[in-house]
């Protein structure tokens, strides 16, 4: 008998793309995270077109034959990274002067995605969502004030570990949108 594999962003067989960014995403934070100093200018360039990528992403699971359920916040979410992502590359010195702001609205949406998300209950570990989205929220929260008192080691800081989470993020969300194995 077939056991049913039903999340709220449904099954893909691009769920692998989704993976590799959950993994550049992670290894972009652990770079930043030994060497902050030099990295602050790089950082916002390498987001950016992290944000590009994400973006794509999004918007080709959204756009396939097979969409996943929930496919409007994938490619919602496909056309606000891809926007940031633009301007955080367009120029490094507007990047440098609004990357924490633009990332405290990238980690607040993503945040309230994921709290809708977890709360239609669509998954087994639901209540983990629910923990995800204020997590993301509060990284969000925290970018803006890191971007209002201009302090770019509390910036630095944050972008290593706003990385790394995004990228375990993207990772787990990945393997739940792998497809049933048919037995």
């Amino acid at each position: 008998m077939k056991s049913l594999n039903v999340s709220y962003l449904g099954q893909s067989r691009a769920w692998w793309l989704v993976l590799v960014v959950g993994i550049l995403l992670v290894i972009g934070g652990f770079a930043y995270w030994f060497f902050p100093v030099e990295g602050y200018a790089v950082a916002s360039q390498i987001f950016g077109w992290l944000l590009i990528l994400a973006g794509i992403v999004q918007l080709c699971v959204s756009s396939g034959e097979n969409r996943p359920r929930g496919w409007g916040w994938w490619l919602a979410g496909g056309v606000i990274d891809m926007f940031i992502g633009f301007m955080l590359v367009r120029s490094v010195i507007l990047a440098e002067v609004v990357f924490p702001y633009f990332l405290a609205f990238v980690f607040i949406f993503w945040g309230i995605e994921a709290l809708i998300r977890a709360s239609n209950k669509g998954g087994k570990y639901w209540w983990l969502g629910i923990i995800n989205g204020i997590l993301l929220c509060l990284i969000g929260f925290f970018f803006l004030e890191a971007g209002y008192v201009q302090n770019m080691m509390m910036v630095s800081f944050l972008t290593s570990i706003a990385f790394i989470y995004w990228g375990f993020t993207v990772a787990m969300v990945a393997y739940e949108m792998r497809p049933a194995v048919e037995e």
